[in-house]
């Protein structure tokens, strides 16, 4: 995925009220940012970072500006625009950049499903296959040397676990798939310090059948493109 306009730097201030963040730019000019991550943003939003902000030309938007990359201060890069990995996944499909998940003749977003009346990030079809459900997760913490998810209580993120796993009993290919979107990331672990709960169900749902997983990226301020697969392992976090 490349960025259609140039992004631009300035450098953080503050991020609050989750959706603004307040940034100078190399010329002195103060500009309020819309932040499109309702996370936590751990690690991601460091005052004196540098921020790599696109800009619309929607005359309908109160802030036409978008937080897009952090470049921290350790020299991390880190989208935190977490729109970005629904479409970094499904680029990285039909490029076949994903090789687990080739053959599929269709691709379509936001598609009802489940008991819990859900709608999954991408399905997958094909004549001659189940067909595949796949919800996306961007995995930006990076703690003591490794990736963790979630950085904040989902209880969102339970019940998409809970909807895979529905769909894995009923013979169908589901799919948790970890876009690491920080590149100081080279494992991933449910963050069970953070989200017992949400830890103990992808346990629960990988039993049942939910396939997980993780890869990582390229990051810079001209794009982002999908890589290498990356392992997921059971969280060793010490508090």
């Amino acid at each position: 995925m490349q960025f259609i306009t140039p992004l631009q730097s300035a450098t953080l201030i503050k991020r609050y009220k989750r959706f603004l963040a307040d940034v100078v730019t190399p010329e002195g000019q103060e500009l309020t940012l819309h932040c499109a991550n309702t996370g936590a943003m751990t690690g991601c939003a460091t005052p004196g970072d540098t921020v790599w902000y696109s800009t619309s030309d929607n005359p309908k938007r109160k802030y036409a500006h978008s937080w897009e990359l952090t470049e921290t201060q350790t020299g991390h890069w880190i989208c935190v625009n977490t729109l970005r990995a629904n479409q970094l996944v499904r680029e990285a499909i039909e490029t076949g950049s994903v090789p687990e998940l080739s053959g599929y003749s269709k691709i379509t977003a936001e598609v009802p499903y489940g008991a819990e009346k859900s709608r999954i990030d991408l399905l997958l079809q094909a004549d001659s296959l189940p067909n595949c459900y796949i919800e996306v997760k961007s995995v930006t913490l990076l703690q003591q040397g490794s990736g963790y998810f979630p950085d904040a209580v989902t209880l969102r993120g339970q019940k998409h676990l809970r909807e895979l796993q529905g769909m894995a009993e009923m013979g169908q290919r589901t799919i948790l798939f970890f876009a690491v979107l920080h590149s100081g990331i080279e494992t991933v672990s449910a963050a069970h310090h953070i989200d017992p709960r949400y830890s103990e169900l992808l346990t629960q749902v990988q039993q049942k059948g939910v396939e997980v997983m993780c890869y990582g990226a390229k990051l810079s301020a001209e794009g982002i493109r999908l890589t290498e697969r990356l392992p997921l392992v059971t969280s060793q976090f010490v508090g």
